[in-house]
């Protein structure tokens, strides 16, 4: 950051506090309904995604960041507005939610009633819809997960608030020495340079495709605590742990949680993959944001990404049919519900998905499994098959994909040789993934393989 957007940010910071102590108070209104005006009309609703996408309005797939809307996030926070990725956000007192940036901050009539304290406002969500974050009087900021969990966090040197509802999770501020099982979190708190915060992960050195994970695990800086499914309580408890965070996988391990939790140990679950919108995903940085005292960083990343997503909006579709897949341990084949985000992020590309009507209100997964048959019936004529190696191996040749079944011989696609393969990195990149509506778009027109950087052409 230059020394003028410095000062910029610290005459800002002025005038909010000298507004909160009541000088000038017709400015203050003015504000206040400036900023409220402003979030009225940036909701990020799956009706508006759609119609600026130019795709299908059937829903704001959960994809990490992709879809290119030109919404609320482009155009409420200014670079002036933001502080630098690099720079601390944290001070000796904690401010409160009317010190925040107003383009950020907005009317929250919605705010849950947390221990009597008088709500500030909210955080402006564009994409994002399966969590809120509402900032209280004295620094407080609670995170609502919905249909999950509520999380109070709690400032640096404040206590706990009498009054408050047993449900509501405590996070108790510094969270610096994080347990994250959480994989796709990581990239998330690399872009707002809190990585240091992470003292523990729930994968080692070798399942890690963040290069800086995979230092600070070989430099000791980052412990391996063991997997989700299995932690190292000791371990937890020696090294003060003071936050887990976990995949919606821990929802299988029920007991694995409640032995966390018995420890004093809070665990947040991170419900990224539930989005229905290409930037969804990438939205939970300004959780994560405010977690880490950043908001200032992780508005000003996110915005970054909806830039460079917003210029990949406007492919004209090829109407290509793509299939996007994997085949199970037990030869059923895995793939994504229509309101997903890849099949979100494949629309946005230009192409078409497969299966339109996977969808089920009900469902409570992002996946499906089908039948070898049931697969075949919908995606044989499929122009592109993409086998998702994320959850299974990488394939590099027919051969490998038609020993899975030989049944895939029979495929379009196979015949004229247009399957590809996603690598096992691209859910760890929760940062970057509008990358892969690009490397869609090269395979739908037949782009260059070597600009591409998730996927690989199956030979």
């Amino acid at each position: 950051m230059t020394d003028s957007r410095i000062e910029v940010n610290h005459m800002k910071n002025k005038l909010f506090r000298a507004l909160k102590n009541g000088a000038a108070v017709l400015l203050a209104a003015s504000v206040l309904l400036a900023g409220c005006a402003r979030s009225d009309g940036a909701a990020g609703t799956a009706g508006t995604a759609s119609a600026a996408s130019g795709t299908s309005g059937s829903s704001e797939s959960s994809s990490a960041e992709v879809s290119g809307q030109p919404e609320a996030g482009t155009e409420s926070t200014s670079s002036q507005e933001s502080t630098a990725s690099g720079s601390s956000a944290a001070s000796s007192a904690p401010s409160s939610g009317a010190e925040k940036e107003s383009a950020y901050l907005v009317e929250a009539a919605d705010a849950p009633d947390v221990a009597g304290m008088e709500c500030e406002g909210k955080m402006k969500l564009d994409y994002a819809e399966c969590f809120d974050i509402y900032y209280y009087e004295g620094g407080y900021a609670l995170i609502d997960v919905h249909e999950s969990a509520s999380y109070l966090l709690v400032p640096e040197g404040a206590e706990v608030p009498d009054g408050l509802e047993d449900d509501i999770k405590v996070l108790q501020q510094p969270l610096d020495k994080i347990y994250l099982a959480a994989t796709s979190a990581m990239a998330l708190f690399r872009a707002l340079d809190s990585m240091d915060q992470v003292r523990m992960t729930g994968t080692n050195a070798s399942g890690w495709y963040i290069e800086e994970a995979v230092e600070a695990i070989n430099s000791g800086k980052m412990l391996f605590a063991g997997k989700y499914s299995e932690p190292d309580y000791e371990l937890l408890v020696n090294e003060n742990c003071n936050l887990a965070i976990e995949s919606t996988m821990i929802l299988h391990s029920p007991k694995v949680q409640e032995m966390i939790e018995d420890l004093d140990i809070p665990v947040f679950i991170d419900k990224s993959s539930y989005e229905t919108h290409p930037l969804g995903r990438t939205e939970w940085v300004k959780l994560y944001g405010a977690m880490m005292d950043k908001e200032d960083e992780a508005v000003q990343f996110f915005e970054g990404q909806a830039e460079v997503i917003s210029e990949l909006k406007d492919f004209p579709n090829t109407e290509k049919k793509v299939a996007f897949f994997y085949v199970s341990t037990d030869g059923s084949i895995v793939v994504r519900r229509t309101t997903d985000y890849i099949p979100r992020m494949i629309d946005i590309a230009g192409g078409r998905y497969a299966f339109q009507d996977l969808t089920g209100a009900e469902a409570t997964s992002s996946s499906v499994s089908l039948s070898m048959e049931e697969f075949y019936a919908t995606a044989a004529d499929a122009d592109y098959l993409v086998y998702n190696a994320t959850i299974d191996n990488p394939i590099s040749t027919m051969e490998e994909l038609t020993a899975k079944d030989q049944l895939f011989e029979d495929f379009k696609a196979v015949k004229e040789g247009n399957v590809w393969c996603v690598g096992k990195y691209m859910y760890q990149a929760t940062d970057i993934v509008g990358q892969l509506i690009t490397d869609f778009h090269l395979m739908l027109t037949g782009g260059d393989p070597g600009e591409m950087t998730f996927l690989t052409k199956v030979d």
